[in-house]
Formats: structure tokens, sequence, C-alpha cells
């Protein structure tokens, strides 16, 4: 007979000598659970020490898999190279709001409702002309992102699932709308409305690219590669972003505020700089015949292999080989970059040399993505930009989850205090 074995931690407080037992539930104990370990009265009780939230849930969801350990990204069950195979980012995006794939009905009204909402405000685009030229187009992007906030006082009622979902449809379709209008500022160039004829895809690039005599059309090979890079990007579960998203939606903030925030966390070069960061690499490294000598000062600590390495992955990220593949078709487009070949050398060194191997130090998604977004003609600044555009489906998934969990609460870490105790007040003439 097996004897099945109860699901509790015991805990011995070796201050005390008392023994605790604390309930184990879907692999996690509830921090709460520690308070009850205490050596005195005037004791509050004991907490979690975990800067960066190493090791700390802060949620549950339904959302987003990872085991980093190998290598595998599910949204809601469907592995990340089938979704990137076989799915569009629309479709993505219903599944990562509704929890399955949309039957064909479903996905047209979907997409109806997504080009219904396409146009932003009709005062917002004047908001561009006051930043300047050369202003970073990721700032004006969550500047504009926050501004929507005035313009749909309904967001505010987020108690309605009807009107939730109305948010869900601004947020996803608007953000192509802002961010094309971001890079036309910085290029000088009058914005372009959206054309709701096209696919998701294929109007943001109408809106990015789109000439005075409206002769651009875009190339389906380019199209596809960005919607493909948009699914990469569509979620991450309890990412930087992610979890800003949450944090400020805790406090009931409307979704466009929260994912202002969000936008913000992003704009960090931790988070969404990595790739512009392995074009400058790659830039400076400059030939194929340098990587020998850029590998020994990344070994004596002179450098980083920028886009090698992941907080969650140990392993190879199963998105760097969706990209890599990407890559090579859009350069069958837009001709080779030059570039690529040392990328791609350098990939193939790094994963023969125990160094990078016993550090668990991987190609990640962001090691070929900058590539091809330069290849498309995308300056650097866009890079987080496009980014987010992707995001902006999963953060609006998250934010759906947060709001009907009964478990959350605001967010209010707590802390370690570890400064002066209780002192009197000093007069100026005393000190």
């Amino acid at each position: 007979m097996v004897v099945k074995m109860p699901e509790t931690l015991t805990v011995t407080d070796n201050r005390t000598g008392k023994q605790y037992e604390v309930a184990i539930k879907d692999g996690a104990i509830k921090a709460t659970d520690l308070r009850q370990m205490k050596t005195g009265a005037d004791d509050a009780g004991l907490m979690t020490y975990d800067p960066a939230f190493m090791n700390t849930a802060s949620c549950k969801s339904r959302i987003t898999y990872i085991d980093g350990d190998k290598g595998i990204l599910e949204h809601r069950g469907y592995p990340i190279d089938q979704l990137a195979d076989q799915s569009t980012f629309l479709e993505t995006a219903y599944l990562l709001v509704h929890g399955e794939l949309p039957t064909a009905g479903q996905l047209g009204d979907w997409t109806g409702a997504i080009g219904r909402h396409l146009t932003v405000p009709t005062l917002l685009p004047n908001l561009f002309g006051g930043f300047q030229r050369d202003a970073h187009p990721m700032g004006m992007y969550q500047a504009a992102v926050a501004a929507l906030s005035t313009y749909y006082p309904d967001s505010k009622d987020i108690a309605t699932a009807a009107t939730r979902l109305t948010q869900v449809y601004r947020l996803i379709a608007q953000m192509p709308t802002l961010a094309a209008m971001a890079y036309r500022h910085g290029q000088g160039l009058a914005p372009v409305y959206p054309d709701a004829s096209l696919s998701f895809t294929g109007n943001f690039l109408h809106m990015l690219f789109q000439n005075e005599d409206g002769s651009y059309r875009p190339n389906p090979v380019l199209e596809r590669a960005l919607d493909v890079l948009f699914i990469l990007h569509a979620d991450h579960e309890q990412n930087c972003s992610t979890s800003a998203m949450r944090g400020i939606g805790s406090s009931h903030a409307d979704p466009f505020s929260s994912m202002a925030g969000a936008v913000g966390a992003l704009y960090g070069p931790l988070h969404g700089g990595a790739n512009e960061a392995v074009l400058r690499m790659l830039q400076e490294i400059g030939s194929v015949n340098r990587i020998p000598e850029f590998i020994t000062h990344v070994k004596n600590g002179e450098g980083r292999l920028m886009g090698f390495g992941h907080r969650v992955y140990k392993s190879y990220d199963p998105r760097a080989r969706i990209v890599k593949k990407t890559a090579d078709e859009v350069f069958a487009v837009t001709g080779m970059n030059p570039l690529l070949d040392i990328a791609v050398e350098l990939e193939r060194i790094a994963l023969q040399d125990d160094y990078f191997v016993s550090r668990k130090l991987y190609p990640n998604v962001d090691f070929y993505s900058g590539l091809i977004y330069q290849a498309m003609g995308f300056p650097t600044g866009m890079f987080p930009v496009l980014f987010a555009v992707g995001r902006t489906a999963g953060w609006a998934s998250q934010w759906l989850e947060l709001i009907v969990d009964p478990d959350q609460k605001i967010s209010r870490p707590r802390q370690l205090y570890l400064g002066s105790a209780r002192r009197d007040f000093v007069p100026m003439t005393s000190r």
C-alpha cells in the first residue's frame, strides 16, 4: 500500500525551539503563514527576504507556462513553436485573453472588434507635436499610452466585464497606431491613419512606411516575420514589465495607466533594450576574424556576451530558434545583413565553449531579433516599441486575470528596516 505523505512543511524555529506545520499547495507555501513564527509578543513574525523576486510567486496564473531548465514556453498549454508556425498574432492574442483558440466565427468577431478600434482619439496625435524630433520613440509612446486614460473615462469602470473587454480591444488595436505615430514624428513625417482592410501587422507596416503617393504595399514575407515576432513577444509570465502592469493594476488604476507603467519598465535597458545591445556588440566586433579576441575579453571579465543567457531559461531559449529561422526568411528579401555572419559564428563558438555552456549561457530571443528589425528599416530606438506592441496582448491578459482574482489585493511589499532606532529631533543650532 502506498502511503500518501502530508502536503506540509515542518519548520523548527531554533530561536525558540518551537515547531510549526505549514501547508504546501501548488508547490508553494503562503508567506503569511510564517508570521506565526515569533520570538515574543512584540515580534511581528517571520518574513521572507527576496530581492527581485528570485523565488517568490506573486500570483496564480493560467496564461503562460515556462520551464527554464527544459526550454519550454507555452501559452494556455500550446507550445510557442506551434503558435509561431501555425497561428497569427491576433489569434494568439485571442488565446491569451480568452483562454482557448477561437473558432472561425470567434476569430472573425475578434478581428472585427480590433479593427473598429484602430483609430486613436482625434486630438491625441497633437501630443506628438510637443516632442522634439530626436525624442526617444519609447518615451513618446509611453506618454501617448498614458494619455489614452484621459480620453476613455469609461476605462475606470473595471468592475464591468464588458467594459474591461472594450479596453482590451482598444489596447491591442491602438498600440500599433501610437507606435507608428512615434516613429513618423521622429522621421519628420505626418502620421498615416489605419487601414482596417489590411491584416493587423500589414496595417502597422502601412502606418509606418506609407509613401506620400500611397504606393507602399507591405511585403508579405516581412509582414509575416513581424507577426511572428509579435507572437514571440506576446507574453512571458511574470517579467519586470508584467509585474509592473499587475502592481499598478492592483490599485484599480485603469488599464491605460497600468500599461504606461509596464511600458516604462520595458523602456529600461535590462528589459527591452537587449536586442539593441546585441547590435552594438556585433558592430564593435566588426568582423568574424575578431570573434576569438572578443571571446577572450569576455572570459577575462572585460565585456559581456549580449543576447546570451536569460533570467528564466537555463537552456536554449525556445524563441531563439524561431527567430533565427525568421531571420533567414527576412534576409532573403532585404539582402544579407553583414552582421549576421558575425552573429552565426559567435553563436557557434560560444555553444562549443565550456566557459559559456557550463554557465548555461545560450542564445535568447534578443540575439537575432535586432538584426531582423534593422534589416526591415527600423532605427534602434524603435526596438523596445516593437516589443511593447507585441507584449500588449500579454499585459492585457494579465491585467484581466488580476482584476477577477479574489486572492489579489493592492500590492504592498514588506521591508527589512535597517535604519536608525528612535531618536529625538536635534535643533539646527545644536547640530
